[in-house]
């Protein structure tokens, strides 16, 4: 599925649920970087993501702090010059490790409610800056 067929399939909800994991969140993410200034591409991939697990009937699955989060480390590894996604990925493996936050969040305010609806900005104590 090229790039753009596999963003039209996520806004439009005919994306299946088992093709959303954590891989194509970050390829989500970094696709809306790629076209859209950093505040636009937040809209665009929190707009999208609230729509999608609503239309699944989970909406509870949304995470703002993790999405932001996510988005913003993604921002921080791309190159001036637009690279191909797989490209990306293959230069920041890394950032495929769902537990990545971890180096930034502790686990009890990820798990709040608070961190569920609204951004919130942690810098764990030891946490390791350089991932």
């Amino acid at each position: 599925m090229t790039d753009t067929q596999f963003l039209q399939a996520l806004e439009s909800c005919t994306l299946p649920a088992a093709d959303f994991g954590h891989r194509n969140h970050v390829r989500a993410a970094y696709l809306y970087l790629s076209r859209f200034s950093f505040g636009a591409a937040i809209d665009a991939m929190c707009g999208t993501l609230k729509r999608y697990v609503a239309h699944l009937g989970r909406a509870e699955r949304y995470h703002e702090t993790v999405t932001i989060a996510f988005m913003t480390l993604v921002n921080a590894h791309r190159r001036e010059s637009a690279e191909p996604w797989e490209e990306f990925i293959a230069r920041n493996p890394q950032l495929l490790d769902a537990k990545l936050l971890g180096y930034y969040y502790s686990e009890a305010t990820l798990s709040g409610a608070t961190a569920r609806r609204r951004f919130v900005l942690e810098r764990r104590p030891g946490g390791n800056a350089a991932a």
